[in-house]
Formats: C-alpha cells, structure tokens, sequence
C-alpha cells in the first residue's frame, strides 16, 4: 500500500533511530511501537524521545509532570 502522505509525514517526524524503515509511515511506526508497549517518537518532545525510552510509563511522568 502506498502511503499518499510519506513526504508530510516525513518531514514531520521527529524520531532520532536512523535506521529507522518505519519514518513516514506512521500506520508502520504505531503498529510497531504498540505491539512493543511504547508510543512512538512524535508522542515525546525531542530532548526525552532521544532517550529511546518511549514508554507509556515515560509518556505519562512527563505529561504528570508538566501539569504540576
């Protein structure tokens, strides 16, 4: 299936892997990180999503934090 919005997508995507096959597909991107009980990169601001740790554990403590 060929993704109609690749490029948008792309130029969007801020996730830091670059052997990443995933970028720009981003139906790929959270099937992929779902199965793996993450969230992908663009659920993170880039200064955390460099981490790698994509955790739902992550995601919540900073959004908790950011509501403090």
């Amino acid at each position: 299936m060929e993704c109609k919005n690749f490029q948008r997508n792309l130029d969007q995507c801020n996730c830091s892997y670059e052997p990443c096959s995933r970028k720009g597909y981003c139906c790929e991107c959270l099937t992929y990180h779902r199965r793996a009980g993450e969230l992908p990169a663009c659920y993170f601001p880039d200064h955390v999503e460099r981490t790698y740790d994509r955790s739902i554990a992550r995601f919540v403590a900073l959004h908790s934090a950011i509501r403090k």
